[in-house]
Order: C-alpha cells, then sequence, then structure tokens
C-alpha cells in the first residue's frame, strides 16, 4: 500500500492541448492477428503534465535531458493559492508560507476549472512576474502550476515569467493535477522523459509523504 499521490493529467485525444492535439494510431493489434498490440503517438514536448527546461526562453541554456536530478526529485511545498483570480504575487507567495522552499507547487482554482475543461480558457491563474522574480532571489529550483501554462494570461505576449525563471535555472512543471492534494510538504519524484537537446518533455510526477 502507498501514500503517493499522482498529478498527472491523462494523455488522450481530446485533452486540453497547447497547439495540434495528441494523436495515436495502432501499429499492431492483437485484434488483427499480432502477438500484441503497438501503438504510436504523435504529441508536443508541452503535452499533458510537462517540465519546461530553462532552453525553451534561454538558447544554449540546459536542456531537458541535462536536468539536475536535485530539481525535481526531493521535498516540494505545495502552496494554497486557490484564493488568487489571475496573476499569483510575490506578496501572495510569502503569504502562502513559500518562503525556505527549494521546490514549490501552486495549488489554483485552476484544478478544479481551467484545468478540466477541453478548450483553452478565457481566464487561468499564474505566476506574475513580481512572483517569478521572487523565486529567483531566494534560489528556488522548481516551480509547478495546474495549468497548461505558467504565464498569467495578461503576460502570454512577452512571457515575462517564464524568460525570468528559465533565465534563472529554474525547472517549470505546467499541468500539474492539483486537486486532491492538501497544501503542505511532501517529496516529490518528477522524472522528465530526457528528449536530447530538447526544451520541454513530457513528465510523470508522484508526491509521497516526507519520510520520518
Amino acid at each position: 500500500m502507498t501514500d503517493a499521490i499522482d498529478i498527472n493529467i491523462p494523455i488522450h485525444g481530446e485533452m486540453l492541448h497547447w497547439g495540434r492535439r495528441p494523436t495515436f494510431e495502432m501499429v499492431e493489434q492483437i485484434v488483427d492477428g499480432y502477438a500484441s498490440d503497438v501503438s504510436r503517438w504523435l504529441i508536443g514536448a508541452h503535452t499533458g503534465t510537462h517540465v519546461d527546461a530553462p532552453s525553451h526562453f534561454v538558447p544554449g541554456s540546459t536542456t531537458v535531458d541535462q536536468i539536475a536530478l536535485d530539481s525535481v526529485v526531493g521535498p516540494v511545498r505545495v502552496l494554497d493559492l486557490r484564493h488568487v483570480e489571475e496573476e499569483i504575487t510575490a506578496a501572495d507567495l510569502a503569504a502562502a508560507g513559500a518562503e525556505g522552499a527549494a521546490r514549490v507547487l501552486f495549488r489554483t482554482r485552476n484544478s478544479t476549472d481551467a484545468l478540466t475543461r477541453a478548450e483553452k480558457s478565457e481566464t487561468w491563474v499564474g505566476l506574475g512576474p513580481d512572483g517569478a522574480a521572487w523565486l529567483v532571489e531566494r534560489g528556488v529550483l522548481f516551480a509547478g502550476i495546474d495549468y497548461m501554462t505558467m504565464e498569467a494570461p495578461a503576460n502570454t505576449a512577452t512571457w515575462p515569467t517564464h524568460v525570468a525563471l528559465c533565465g534563472a535555472g529554474v525547472v517549470i512543471l505546467e499541468n500539474a493535477d492539483l486537486s486532491s492534494v492538501e497544501p503542505g510538504d511532501y517529496l516529490m519524484v518528477c522524472q522528465p522523459v530526457p528528449f536530447a537537446g530538447r526544451e520541454a518533455a513530457p513528465a510523470p510526477t508522484v508526491l509521497l509523504p516526507l519520510p520520518a
């Protein structure tokens, strides 16, 4: 029996997506006389629960296969930010208890609203630039959110939050389902698919109780 919490969203053809929807084809099928079922998927690197590596916005920076394990495996603090309407600020982070955490996950209203929809919402909650600067100043290694972008809606033309986080080497997790996760400290295991030289990849992630 395990107390692990799966915070991944399933990948399927009708899912919430950025860009093209994922598709698949059956290469071999048992019903056609083959020994096993074999499928082939066409998905973007930013599909489902995934990480953005620093090279997503900083050419020549760390790619997804170069991310240090210390960034994606270790204690993580889930912050209760469900009251935020659209943009998480530095003051919000401080009030939620982010001080001293090396890795943070933002539980917002997205988990029970925007993340549950098949199409992109008109509004969602994202991290504002001053919130990103607050994290960078404190040496945070990893930040995750419960929507398909860390950016707040008003900033998706210039992407200042991504620029700040990627520029500081912070790994970003997007599309995390935190709807059943209580705020507090956990042990996180996040394992991005090591796409060599790429800027992002699906990243199966689980939360576990911290060792006593």
